[in-house]
């Protein structure tokens, strides 16, 4: 049997956004999403917006206890940050009311609340004054992070600053699918270099808040890169993916500087961003307790035939590599490569001094799961079963090679709305009746979760 530490958190993820639902009623201001789904519905798949979603926010209560029935000790989601700080300066009481009474029930039914601050929810009134672009932002972001850990700090011990900080630069500065949908490699590298600061500096107001036992760090995506050959372009390609992909926030995050390797290239290529005095030594002194990594697919590259001077896209410095026979989510396009969990464990011990980390995100989300129903109605999904043992089989063969994991969440705990894909795949353990009042169904991957964590293992 593969058993697991008995300190070992078990759990699921979410964010504020995805689930909540009411996302312009009870005080809350429009965020970045809710102005897109206006302005161009037709983006959306079948319609469907952010305003609704889950209906966590008036079932957050149900769902803890279906958590505690699944055994889980541990929670990750974020909160919205245009309905604690609709304008930025004040805070909203109802906003306050609600992660207070959600986290605090959290708590009492022996689920550790892991809180993020920043799930791609920029609030509206800054995309106006250019988002992440401008360094407003920065101070912005370390009041709201500052207000959040004065109000939920006697409650919450785990807080990260990002979900996937990569995401909104990529999606939205750099292949055009989130708003604002340009392609523009510098506006993306100088947006990246403020969530930098951003991060960097709500990690100091967490460290002069002082929050009791209390640990801070981020969430990335890792999709560790693995070159078509050895030659030494296809090496420079896997070099140049991991730099902008993975090592552009974990070196600093974990390091507290950021690779000079890739600041070279940058000014190369007439890249580099904006900066001010003292930025140097504000991410040096401000490091992060944990990391929380979220995987799904290995990232395969190999050489691009020509190198634009300067690069417009990172198609310039590597292009994706098809890896023949290779297996698949056919929803999503995914690979599926469990080893590659194995593989960021021990760069994790190898590489970041062994700092702790878990498994903030990993998953299947699979279309029209209705198909595998049986005749109680219940989601036969042993496709997610699968797809999870596999990649604890891995994490689990990285921790008894050493490597610091304190953790597995899986996305996610019930289904939720997905960005522009809205609920065409479902990830969760509770199936949700979008018809049906939002009724919650558990499916076949909850009750083998449950029997997961109540053995804290599996069999071999």
């Amino acid at each position: 049997m593969r058993e697991f530490s008995q300190a070992f958190l078990w759990g699921a993820a979410a964010s504020a956004p995805q689930t909540e639902g009411h996302s312009l009623e009870n005080g809350k201001s429009p965020s970045t999403w809710d102005k897109w789904y206006k302005i161009a519905p037709e983006k959306f798949n079948e319609g469907q917006g952010p305003e609704n979603t889950s209906n966590v926010y008036e079932m957050y209560s149900e769902d803890i206890q279906r958590m505690k029935e699944l055994g889980m000790n541990s929670y990750r989601t974020s909160i919205a940050w245009t309905r604690l700080l609709p304008d930025g300066k004040h805070v909203n009481p109802e906003g306050v009311a609600f992660y207070s009474a959600y986290f605090k029930e959290l708590k009492k039914n022996g689920i550790e609340p892991i809180i993020n601050l920043f799930h791609f929810d920029m609030p509206w009134w800054l995309m106006e004054k250019g988002g992440w672009e401008t360094r407003e932002s920065v101070d912005a972001f370390a009041f709201y992070a500052k207000t959040a850990f004065e109000l939920f700090g006697d409650t919450v011990s785990y807080w990260t600053t990002f979900n996937e900080p990569l995401v909104h630069i990529e999606c939205g500065y750099l292949y055009g699918y989130h708003y604002p949908a340009v392609v523009d490699f510098k506006r993306a590298v100088q947006v990246g270099y403020h969530t930098l600061m951003a991060h960097t500096r709500a990690v100091e107001e967490f460290r002069n808040a002082k929050v009791k036992n209390g640990r801070i760090g981020i969430i990335l995506n890792i999709s560790p890169a693995y070159a078509r050959s050895d030659s030494k372009e296809d090496l420079q390609a896997k070099e140049l993916a991991d730099l902008i992909n993975t090592k552009s926030f974990l070196e600093p995050a974990v390091h507290g500087v950021i690779p000079e390797k890739l600041t070279a290239v940058f000014r190369t290529h007439h890249l580099l961003p904006k900066i001010k005095v003292g930025d140097k030594e504000l991410i040096r002194e401000n490091t992060v307790d944990f990391i929380g990594l979220n995987y799904y697919q290995p990232r395969r590259v190999q050489a691009p035939e020509h190198v634009r001077v300067p690069a417009q896209t990172p198609a310039d410095f590597y292009l994706p590599y098809d890896l023949p026979n290779k297996r698949i989510n056919p929803y999503r396009g995914w690979e599926i490569y469990p080893e590659a969990l194995y593989d960021v464990a021990v760069m994790m011990k190898e590489e970041y001094k062994n700092i702790p980390w878990y498994v903030s995100e990993n998953g299947m989300g699979v279309a029209e799961e209705e198909r595998f129903a049986d005749e109680n109605g219940m989601i036969q999904d042993d496709y997610r079963i699968l797809f999870i043992q596999e990649h604890l089989t891995e994490l689990h063969k990285g921790i008894t090679a050493g490597s610091n994991c304190f953790g597995y969440h899986a996305w996610t705990f019930v289904d939720c709305w997905s960005w522009l894909n809205g609920y065409r795949n479902r990830y969760g353990f509770y199936r949700v009746d979008l018809e049906n009042h939002y009724k919650r169904t558990l499916k076949k991957s909850g009750i083998w979760y449950k029997e997961l964590i109540k053995r804290n293992g599996f069999d071999n």
